[in-house]
Parts: structure tokens; sequence; C-alpha cells
């Protein structure tokens, strides 16, 4: 029998593109649908169209996708993540939480709700400090923090964007590292692949999306380990993990 796999998408980027031919190439059968343009009626009990036996949820909109996941998950249809895993992974402040109750191992965080308690969590983590946005990729708006003077000026910065996540400020102490960090991918129960990302030169942030590269990296028990255990954390399913190298 062969399997009938669904894209939900957003948008087809060359990531999509390279999921849909090996899916093909592997001779799955493959449908792909716009998010965008699809009704979710939430009173039928049923789809209104057949997923197939899985979907894969690959919107570029953290909320989108993770809504469009619980919709079909409502209607007993499988989907890789599942709606809680993406809505724990898509939030810094539900993954740390998980995280550190799983004893995986976690740079010291302090949530703030106010710019006056912000600039007091970076003084009581001691610079330079990272300040981040509770949902978002390809590190957007993560700022290093070197002294109070900076603090002062991307906080204020901050607390002057619209949304209420804005105003919440997520600081961590920044890692002594090499310039490099680790993205493990975990597919159930296995660590199928590992890379160092590499940032590229003048920057600290090691995003392939700022410009960073990629290199082999050779999977340890000790990286394999903590990998597992943070994909056991948030849920598990296909995952991105990222650990840094401390001394």
């Amino acid at each position: 029998m062969t399997i009938t796999l669904t894209l939900l998408y957003d948008r087809i980027r060359w990531d999509e593109k390279e999921l849909l031919n090996s899916a093909r190439a592997k001779g799955l059968n493959v449908k792909e649908v716009d998010a965008k343009t699809t009704l979710f009626n939430l009173n039928e009990t049923k789809a209104e169209e057949d997923y197939g036996d899985v979907v894969l949820q690959r919107c570029i909109s953290h909320t989108r996708g993770t809504c469009a996941s619980a919709c079909l998950e409502s209607k007993g249809i499988l989907v890789v993540n599942r709606a809680y895993v993406s809505e724990i992974c898509g939030n810094k402040l539900w993954s740390t939480l998980a995280l550190i109750r799983a004893g995986v191992p976690t740079p010291k965080t302090i949530i703030a709700f106010t710019p006056e308690s912000a600039l007091k969590a970076a003084e009581e983590i001691g610079y330079p400090v990272v300040l981040k946005p509770l949902v978002g990729s390809w590190g957007r708006m993560v700022v290093a923090l070197r002294d109070r003077e900076e603090a002062e000026a991307i906080i204020e910065l901050r607390s002057q964007m619209n949304g209420a996540l804005n105003q919440i400020f997520y600081v961590q102490e920044k890692v002594k590292r090499p310039p490099r960090d680790i993205r493990c991918v975990v597919v159930g129960d296995k660590v199928v692949a590992a890379v160092y990302r590499v940032a590229a030169p003048g920057e600290w942030r090691t995003n392939v999306a700022r410009g960073g590269s990629t290199e082999p990296c050779p999977l340890t028990k000790d990286v394999e380990d903590i990998a597992l255990k943070a994909a056991q954390a948030v849920g598990g399913g296909v995952l991105g993990v990222d650990m840094m190298e401390s001394p």
C-alpha cells in the first residue's frame, strides 16, 4: 500500500521543493495544500478533503501552522509535528521551561515584563546578555547587549514596539563558546543528523539565514543524549535541537 503524504504550506520554498522531490523519489503519493486558502470547519467531525495518511506541516507562519495543525488533529488526522509540540517549540518561554523541567542544560534565563525589570534581569545575569523575542526564528531581533548603555537603548526601543509579546523581555546569559553551535535533527527516538553552524565573519549569531555556514559534526554520545532528552522534553516528533559547546 502506497503512503499518501500531504504537505501543508503557506509558501513553497527550496526546502519544501526538496521535501516534495524526495517524497516522490521514494514512491510516496504527495498532495499539496495551501493553508492560506483552506477552510477548516470546526463543526464537522471529518475533514472535507482527503489528507492521506499523514500531514507534514511546513507553514512559515508559526501561528498559522499551529492553528491549522490543531484543526486537522481534531478530525483525527495525523500531523507532524503535533500542534502542542509546535506551540511549545515556537515559544521560547514554553520551550525553556520544558527543557529545564527535563533537566536539559540551559543558559540562565530571566523573564521580565517591564523595561525597568528587564534591566534588572540583565544586571542579575551579568553582561554580556542576549535579548530575544519570545516568538521568532532566523535570528531576527536577537541582540547581544554588552553593557547597561546598550541594554537601555535596545530595551527602550523594544518597549515601543507594538504587540503584547514585545512587552515580555526574554533575557539570557551569553554563553562563552566557539563561533559555532550544533544543530541536531531528531526523528522520533533517533538523532539522524548533526552539523556545526558556523557564524559568518563579524557575526556572533550562527543562523544560516544570517550568513552562517554548515560543517559536518561528529555525533558523540553526549550530543546524542542531550538531543534526545531535549526532543522528548517538548513532546517529540521531527525536531531541530540546537546546542552550544561551553567551557
